[in-house]
């Protein structure tokens, strides 16, 4: 305990650090560094903070510090027990299957929360496969949506899951099986500049049909489409 203290310590040297009224912290990066050197404290300080009980943590980086987001970002990624990729060892995003009359931006979030324990928001949805002849000899449509964390205890789902964890990004994109299969490796690659600021999914936003049944309308909400939903709203 005392030598992650000391650990913790150091990397406040270099980051600032204060806490968040959630019960979490907020860091600052004020000078460039190496991204090894960054990954392997901040890991200590993490273990630090969660035995402090920190609920989160939040990273600030100016774009000068860019070289250290890989090593900062994780994605929340699951072992299957049964399936095609079960007993495989492949680290996999969760997926799952949308419910008749469900939301995709509700049906991400039930399938993380009920495969991880993870508790998460919508942000966006950054890509889509259609395929044909799929199950049932059916067309298939498959969704790559972006969460936002609200919590970070992992709970994993006995009856689907062989394993759960945090991976940095930058080692998932790594792995063998993504390298080798082109759908991965392109899904990989649309994360990777999401991250960067160089790429921007679709947004939902709430709507009504002609009929007056509530639905979501999914739009490209970059910086130049937020007029979109100012004048929409104007004419309502």
């Amino acid at each position: 305990m005392k030598d992650e203290q000391i650990e913790n310590e150091k990397i406040e040297e270099e980051i600032s650090v204060e806490e968040d009224k959630y019960g979490g912290v907020i860091l600052t990066v004020q000078k460039p560094m190496d991204s090894v050197y960054f990954a392997s404290e901040l890991e200590n300080s993490i273990s630090y903070w969660k035995k402090q009980g920190k609920k989160g943590m939040w990273i600030n980086l100016h774009i000068l510090h860019s070289n250290l987001v890989d090593s900062a970002v994780k994605v929340l990624v699951v072992q299957e027990i049964s399936g095609k990729f079960g007993g495989t060892g492949v680290w996999k995003m969760p997926t799952g299957v949308v419910d008749e009359g469900e939301d995709i931006c509700d049906a991400v979030i039930r399938e993380v929360k009920e495969e991880t324990g993870v508790k998460a928001e919508f942000v966006e949805v950054l890509a889509f496969r259609q395929s044909h002849k799929s199950f049932f000899q059916k067309s298939d449509l498959f969704f790559v949506c972006m969460l936002q964390p609200q919590s970070f205890d992992i709970q994993r789902q006995d009856s689907e899951i062989e394993a759960v964890k945090w991976m940095p990004i930058e080692d998932y994109e790594t792995q063998p099986f993504v390298q080798e299969n082109e759908l991965f490796k392109f899904i990989a690659n649309i994360c990777l500049t999401k991250l960067n600021g160089n790429y921007t999914g679709f947004s939902n936003v709430a709507s009504t049909t002609t009929s007056g049944k509530k639905a979501y309308l999914y739009f490209n909400n970059n910086a130049n489409a937020g007029h979109l939903l100012a004048s929409t709203h104007d004419q309502v």
